[in-house]
């Protein structure tokens, strides 16, 4: 039997971004808690009270932190706990091969911290085996202690979805999982402790991986159906939006929309299965053809601008092209992934006048990762400019956009809507 001190829990997450932040201010309501980051930038304005992404408000981090909530770039701060949750990005690489260095790191850090007795977590996505067969090893060559004898571990998927204020993590249903079924049930306690609507413990951490991977995969190949269909469609010239609204009138269909899929998940995870599934010898082609559809759906945006060009007699050569949006969805920064990047890639063939218009994200943080310029003019200045505008991501402040205004000929110009986000009326093509 373990002795785990639930009464004096000590809690460290280990990476603070999207998923680690929102998690650890959380914990700090509950228990004494402190966050670590190795970007010592990160570190010292989360220290201030501002949150970049904005998943964390000020008001909520400035809260926390008069609470006692502490963020930290030091490992010795961090030697004191005995609750390590990992909550680090889980990247492909330029080839979709997954990149678990950032995991090899964290894993690093905690076996330099980690004592008798103590659990670490895991919340990172990840193909099924990662945290027993990958991370763990690591934690014990660098710690020396062994595994289920002298530290334990659990894995709990996270569930954050960037910009998204209704579903925030103390809402969501945790799953759980731990190494024993004692250290299980202790993960699940804790968890339980800061959430309103529970948990999930699962049968095992491999349970609990795979469990996260396929939530992404699915929606990944729901939206890949959508997006086939648009094409369809559109070689058909019928409104897609139109076909979805009258087939969900029938009660099991599920209602989803096409769209450029980005972001740092569903355009990510299902290749960590892709690549499990293969090595053992399954070859998951609706998957890999799903990733496949969904990664092209930024040069079809463009190509189908392109069309709805030439269809008016425009010259698209050095054509003026505005852009709304860049971020990878509405309404928040991150700008992972973001398939507004193909757009403009496979505009940029044809002219160099593209102005992408984006108040959301860091515009150096767009411009050292893709090597774009992000426009920094006033909306108002660009008014009667362009040839063509699209509408990319439908963040709340271009709803009530005359979208039309920006463009040198109002009847002529070309409107593509990405979104099905503007009033029909106003647009000349939408996915």
């Amino acid at each position: 039997m373990m002795d785990f001190p639930m009464e004096d829990i000590r809690i460290c997450v280990v990476g603070l971004g999207y998923v680690g932040l929102p998690l650890a201010r959380l914990f700090s309501t509950k228990y004494k808690t402190i966050g670590f980051d190795k970007n010592s930038a990160r570190v010292e304005s989360l220290m201030r009270g501002h949150d970049a992404t904005l998943e964390v408000s000020d008001d909520l981090l400035q809260s926390a932190l008069k609470s006692g909530f502490e963020c930290t770039s030091d490992l010795e701060r961090i030697k004191g706990c005995n609750f390590y949750v990992v909550a680090v990005p889980t990247p492909v690489d330029n080839d979709n091969v997954p990149d678990l260095t950032p995991l090899y790191g964290a894993s690093e850090m905690v076996g330099k911290v980690i004592s008798k007795g103590d659990i670490v977590v895991y919340e990172s996505t990840v193909y099924p085996g990662v945290t027993e067969d990958e991370c763990i090893p690591v934690i014990e060559r660098v710690s020396g202690l062994k595994f289920n004898v002298d530290f334990y571990a659990g894995y709990s998927p996270e569930r954050i979805n960037p910009g998204d204020k209704e579903h925030t993590v103390e809402k969501i249903i945790k799953v759980t999982s731990g190494s024993t079924p004692e250290v299980a049930d202790i993960v699940d306690r804790v968890y339980n402790a800061v959430l309103v609507n529970g948990t999930h413990k699962a049968s095992s951490i491999r349970v609990a991986e795979a469990s996260k991977i396929i939530e992404n995969a699915q929606r990944d190949v729901n939206i890949a159906f959508m997006n086939e269909l648009a094409k369809i469609f559109n070689a058909m010239d019928i409104d897609t939006n139109d076909v979805i609204e009258a087939a969900s009138t029938k009660w099991n269909f599920i209602k989803m929309r096409p769209g450029l899929v980005g972001g740092h998940c569903i355009s990510v995870d299902p290749y960590y299965l892709i690549q499990k599934a293969e090595v053992y010898g399954v070859l998951p082609r609706v998957m890999i053809s799903a990733r496949r559809l969904n990664d092209a759906m930024g040069a079809y945006v463009a190509e189908q601008t392109i069309k709805c060009m030439n269809k008016k007699g425009l010259v698209v050569k050095n054509a003026k092209i505005l852009v709304l949006g860049f971020t990878f969805k509405e309404n928040c920064p991150d700008i992972r992934n973001t398939k507004v990047a193909d757009i403009y890639h496979t505009l940029n063939e044809y002219t160099q006048n593209i102005e992408i218009y984006d108040p959301m994200p860091d515009g150096q943080k767009v411009k050292d990762e893709y090597g774009i310029t992000l426009s920094t003019r006033p909306l108002s200045a660009m008014k009667g400019e362009f040839d063509a505008v699209i509408l990319a991501v439908a963040h709340s402040q271009f709803k009530d956009l005359d979208v039309r205004s920006f463009l040198s000929q109002p009847q002529k110009g070309v409107v593509y809507d990405v979104k099905g986000f503007l009033p029909r009326e106003v647009v000349d093509g939408r996915l």
